[in-house]
């Protein structure tokens, strides 16, 4: 079996102003629907990431 993609780096922080964790980027949603997602799901939120963590520490 191999293990699904995951930006989750344990730090599991919502930001109050932007509403991302403050350890992967990714929203609250995203986070409750990562399980059901296909793996070109996940991918395609991952590519967002890095933008979103730069905005963030912005």
């Amino acid at each position: 079996m191999t293990t699904a993609s995951s930006p989750c780096v344990k730090i599991c922080v919502i930001d109050p102003a932007s509403k991302l964790c403050q350890g992967c980027g990714r929203t609250l949603k995203e986070i409750a629907q990562w399980a059901g997602m296909s793996e070109a799901q996940r991918l395609a939120v991952m590519a967002l990431l890095p933008e979103r963590m730069r905005a963030q520490r912005s």
